[in-house]
């Protein structure tokens, strides 16, 4: 019994041993065979200590389990990768950063993963110098400057330190405003990085734009000055540009509402325009000719608009038209009026105009017009051929029926004669309803007799 209780307090001890190296392979070695770890080449390690963090996307993936020197002096960092995240696909990209300027052991290992592929870094593999980038402390960025620059540099910091001297909380409120200026400009430069050559492509337009600019720099002077000038002009009217920006809304509106029923305008134009396609296609010969008559005719035109309109006095159509009295003067106003023969003014008293003249003048010769009216067509057909109308239509009807006939043998009742006083339209019988017969008064005016008619009642 005594042999068998010294067995077992042995094995119980061997087993607490076992345990205890156990949990000791498991908390600092990773698990059985170390877990997933790869090497990065850096070519310095940039303050990184063992244990900074390893992280993918700012997500923690592992840990620095180790840094040495390789023979050709780089940095070779050994990374330790969470089995969640193993293997490292082919083309991952390590990027030693630090989490704030402040800090001796705030680095990181941060990874850049490529897209899916199948090719994988082997366990214990390396990530080459090709794929790592070191970061560039600010001694590295002050040992390029030259002493004198260095002191320029310590002055300016100084120089802002004082700057902000009891002031502090004032710039703190003020840099909290100016934080969402800086995102939005954070995001417009990444926007505007993403397509390098069209940015490229960009700045030198612009320059070559700027350069054209430089060039004409008269001209834009000139042109600034006008615009100057312009701007003036307009701010000393802005009570009326203020009404006019009043009415535009309306405006706006209505043209709108124009060009919408202009749409529907022009579809139902569209049938037209197909249908002159083959017009205009002759059109294009006479428009030829017509562009060189067009030249021809420039200096017609421009004499007739020097005829028209000349720079001075009493020299051109225009003037001479202004010197004539005014027609509305002429025709309606009664005043005081002369004339000039022989270029002698002689006064005719005060007189109406031509129009007031020419209406008192037909009432005055009424009389006589109506006792012409009738033998129009006789007076009319005698300075056609210097006779008779031989068959000619006055108001009344026609004004002869037929011709005279000389024959050998005349009968006394076969002739009438002593017919001196004939009335208009009397070569007709007279109409049963009367209507060619002319009345007592309308003979006494006429002087005429109805006894003289040409034809037996």
């Amino acid at each position: 019994m005594r042999s068998l209780s010294a067995i077992g307090r042995v094995a119980a001890v061997s087993a607490v041993i076992a345990a205890i190296v156990l949990v000791a392979l498991i908390l600092f070695n990773g698990g059985v065979g170390g877990g997933y770890r790869v090497h990065a080449r850096f070519l310095n390690a940039g303050q990184l200590v063992k244990g900074n963090p390893v992280q993918v996307g700012g997500v923690p993936v592992g840990s620095v389990k180790g840094i040495k020197i390789t023979d050709n002096g780089q940095a070779e960092v050994e990374l330790s990768i969470d089995g969640d995240h193993a293997p490292l696909r082919q083309g991952t990209r390590a990027e030693i950063r630090q989490f704030s300027q402040s800090g001796l052991a705030n680095r990181y290992v941060d990874l850049k993963l490529p897209p899916n592929t199948d090719d994988t870094i082997p366990d214990g593999g390396v990530i080459d110098t090709d794929k790592t980038v070191t970061q560039v402390d600010l001694d590295e960025l002050y040992n390029t400057l030259d002493p004198e620059t260095r002191r320029s540099l310590q002055d300016f910091l100084k120089g802002s330190a004082a700057q902000w001297r009891d002031v502090a909380d004032e710039a703190n409120v003020g840099f909290q405003y100016l934080n969402p200026a800086l995102s939005t400009s954070r995001r417009l430069f990444n926007e505007l990085t993403k397509d390098t050559p069209l940015l490229q492509r960009f700045l030198v337009d612009s320059s070559q734009m700027v350069t054209a600019l430089a060039e004409r720099r008269d001209d834009l002077a000139s042109l600034i000055g006008n615009l100057n000038d312009t701007t003036r002009a307009l701010g000393s009217q802005k009570t009326a540009l203020a009404e006019s920006i009043g009415r535009l809304p309306p405006f706006m509106r209505r043209a709108n509402t124009t060009f919408v029923n202009l749409r529907s305008t022009l579809d139902q134009v569209d049938p037209l325009v197909e249908a002159s396609k083959p017009v205009a296609k002759r059109l294009g010969p006479f428009l030829s000719q017509a562009r060189a008559f067009a030249a021809d005719a420039e200096p017609t035109v421009r004499d007739l608009s020097l005829t028209i309109r000349r720079n001075g006095r009493a020299n051109d159509l225009i003037d001479l038209v202004q010197s004539f009295p005014p027609l509305a003067e002429i025709a309606t106003a009664k005043k005081n009026r002369t004339y000039a023969p022989g270029g002698t003014r002689h006064s005719v008293g005060e007189t109406q105009g031509a129009f007031q003249q020419s209406v008192d003048a037909l009432k005055g010769g009424a009389r006589e017009i109506s006792f012409a009216r009738p033998y129009t067509t006789d007076f009319l057909g005698w300075f056609d051929d210097f006779s008779t109308t031989g068959g000619g239509f006055d108001a009344l009807g026609a004004t002869a029926r037929g011709f005279i006939t000389m024959s050998e043998v005349l009968h006394k009742d076969s002739l009438a004669y002593k017919q001196y006083k004939r009335c208009p339209g009397s070569a007709e019988p007279p109409a049963n309803d009367g209507s060619n017969v002319l009345s007592q008064e309308e003979r006494d005016r006429l002087d005429c007799d109805e006894s003289d008619r040409g034809t037996p009642k």
